[in-house]
């Protein structure tokens, strides 16, 4: 991975709602999977580093870079495609990247690399003074928190059914008490399904006030985002609407200026 040298102070991003279209890596192809279930998969391209050139060209402003490989070993898999992904277009989008990042030093990798932000799941959620120790090290506003929620519970390891879990409004407080003020919810019954955000998951985190919420999972129209947007969420993550046509991320950026 190109590395770089980090700024001291946090990196300039977008402000202000945004669409992230995501680039899914497994075994460096870009994939989607059906709720997160790894013998579910859906291969959409090779190259995914032609992949986010085409997202910069439609507009985006971020890209949600999932390393599947690493979230499942609990280390990073796909850091060569990770650093050229960024390495091509992290001068022009801000660029998070997640996926196996479960302890200090591969979330510094991450950012040293080019990343505005890291995202950390299930490590986050095992051991909030992780958490705390990483929002202290680099800031409240490079690192992210994934809540993969299954029956109002937000699980480690979300793609293992049975997985056990906490009350998602329970994990999310006791995050944002340790400085988190970023939060990624994906509702794990809709991820890659195409049958719409679970709006009353987000509304329930929005209404806590305790972050910024980016929905996640079941986004399919420009009526989904506009819907999310209106609850109060700070940003949509989308995937698999993108690469089936259902949505043009031109149109989808368009909406949020």
């Amino acid at each position: 991975m190109i590395q770089r040298m980090q700024a001291e102070a946090e990196p300039k991003r977008p402000t202000g709602f945004e669409v992230l279209p995501a680039i899914d890596l497994r075994g460096g192809l870009v994939v989607r999977l059906a709720e997160g279930d790894f013998a579910r998969q859906t291969v959409y391209a090779a190259d995914p580093v032609d992949v986010a050139r085409g997202f910069v060209a439609a507009g985006a402003r971020w890209i949600h870079i999932v390393d599947l490989d690493g979230a499942r070993d609990g280390a990073q898999r796909q850091t060569e495609v990770v650093g050229r992904i960024v390495e091509a277009v992290g001068d022009r989008v801000a660029c998070e990247v997640a996926g196996g990042l479960r302890d200090g030093d591969a979330v510094a990798a991450a950012l040293h690399a080019g990343a505005v932000r890291a995202v950390v799941g299930t490590a986050a959620l095992r051991d909030p003074a992780f958490a705390e120790r990483l929002l202290a090290r680099f800031g409240a506003g490079r690192i992210a928190i994934a809540l993969d929620v299954r029956d109002a519970m937000a699980v480690g390891q979300g793609w293992v059914p049975g997985a056990s879990g906490v009350p998602v409004e329970e994990a999310l407080i006791a995050l944002a008490d340790r400085g988190a003020r970023t939060f990624i919810v994906t509702a794990i019954e809709r991820d890659g399904l195409l049958t719409g955000p679970n709006l009353d998951l987000l509304g329930r985190m929005v209404e806590l006030g305790r972050g910024e919420i980016i929905a996640s999972a079941g986004i399919s129209s420009l009526a989904d985002i506009a819907a999310v947007r209106a609850l109060g969420c700070a940003g949509a993550i989308v995937g698999r609407a993108l690469y089936e046509g259902r949505l043009d991320l031109a149109d989808a950026v368009r909406l949020t200026v």
